[in-house]
């Protein structure tokens, strides 16, 4: 099991796997007071946790599908990534899709975290693809 560095500065202990197959753990709002999230407005949620992500890897910040199917509310740059190098408050950007106000209270849980391996790229610039079937088909070219 990989281990990673965190600094807990907020109220609530530290995020944890739900299941043994769980991807994800979720992460909660360290709030002085609570938010009101009006309708089709975005806001900046602290966790007060801090991390030490090894290189290679990458911290993927995703919606939690409760709070998207019932209240609307989503992680706006899905899924928002933590690179290795960054050593801020891990902040968590929601958006209110519904028509309803949304309270986010101290200690919710407002969205899941994923740790994935990555790789980075060496550009080869060429003046030609190999061809495929698909060719530059997109959007739906593919069929239902």
């Amino acid at each position: 099991m990989m281990k990673i560095r965190i600094i807990n500065k907020s109220k609530h202990q530290l995020p944890e796997y739900a299941t043994s197959a769980s991807a994800g753990v979720d992460l909660r709002a360290n709030l002085d007071a609570p938010i009101v999230l009006k309708s089709l407005e975005r806001t900046l949620v602290p966790t007060g946790l801090f991390l030490e992500l090894p290189v290679g890897y990458e911290a993927q910040v995703r919606p939690r599908s409760g709070l998207a199917f019932k209240n609307g509310l989503t992680v706006l740059n899905s899924p928002g990534t933590i690179d290795a190098d960054y050593r801020g408050e891990v902040k968590i950007i929601l958006v209110n899709l519904s028509k309803e106000d949304f309270i986010i209270n101290d200690g919710e849980r407002v969205a899941q975290m994923v740790i994935a391996r990555h790789e980075q790229a060496e550009w080869v610039q060429v003046e030609q693809l190999e061809e495929t079937n698909r060719g530059a088909g997109g959007f739906g070219s593919t069929g239902k």
